[in-house]
């Protein structure tokens, strides 16, 4: 991974728990395992028909993490959900473990897990009845205690008999977030995961994706911070309206510095 810029706070732990992670890599979507985990060639993306940014090419191995940057509105969001089979990308080519994207295919479900900047909660389930749901319908051993762990690590645990609705927008964004790391995966597709997050929860968040591509999983995602971005990512993409190039971390962090403000 590129050097991480010296203000980037490295105090986090790393004794994450990783059982949620398919074991990698397992070929049973791809022709080889050797494939990346995503795959985008000259992938345009839009709706309507207008593309909302430039042609976007990239690949995504097992065991690192993509950052995808720019200014709001640049397309960052549109991208991840073509990605995890949202939308149907206009033009080019576009694979997730070594196959083309369908979202109703069994082992993409089971393989592919996405946290975007939704309340997609359900509203009559409590906090905890919630992530056993997710991870009981993904097969997952232990669920609850699965379950109690994630409760405990996004501090959560004080909340786990109460309705979502009853959360505040940082707490049900951090129910979003455990949902995700809830169910088995190969790739975790986040958008902008550190939204309403306090820096203490952005690091223990840093350092669960960390941990996820240490353990051999692949991480896309779309962020504003640089500091996650320097702790996580080993590459980005700046998505953009003329041209969208691949950097390296440091031209990463410095891209998100010259934003406009938000």
């Amino acid at each position: 991974m590129t050097a991480v810029p010296t203000d980037v706070p490295t105090d986090v732990p790393t004794d994450v728990p990783t059982d949620g992670l398919t074991d990698v890599p397992t070929g049973r979507l791809g022709d080889r395992p050797t494939d990346p985990v995503v795959r985008a060639d000259s992938l345009l993306v839009g709706y309507g028909g207008e593309p909302v940014c430039a042609p976007v090419t990239f690949d995504l191995p097992a065991g690192t993490a993509l950052a995808l940057v720019g200014p709001n509105g640049s397309g960052k969001s549109t991208v991840l959900r073509a990605v995890l089979g949202l939308l149907t990308p206009a033009d080019g080519v576009l694979h997730v473990l070594g196959r083309e994207v369908d979202e109703r295919e069994h082992l993409f479900r089971a393989e592919v897990a996405g946290v975007l900047d939704d309340d997609a909660y359900f509203p009559a389930l409590t906090v905890a009845e919630h992530l056993v749901l997710t991870a009981r319908g993904h097969g997952v051993p232990d669920a609850e205690g699965v379950v109690d762990e994630l409760l405990e690590d996004f501090g959560l645990a004080g909340h786990a008999d109460v309705l979502p609705v009853t959360l505040s927008s940082g707490q049900r964004r951090r129910l979003l977030l455990a949902a995700g790391f809830a169910r088995p995966r190969r790739l975790l597709v986040l958008d902008e995961p550190e939204q309403r997050l306090d820096q203490r929860m952005r690091s223990a968040l840093a350092a669960r994706l960390r941990a996820e591509t240490a353990a051999g999983g692949a991480v896309l995602l779309a962020t504003h911070d640089p500091a996650l971005l320097a702790a996580v990512a080993d590459a980005a993409v700046l998505v953009g309206e003329d041209e969208s190039p691949v950097l390296d971390v440091p031209e990463a962090v410095r891209a998100i510095r010259a934003e406009p403000p938000r």
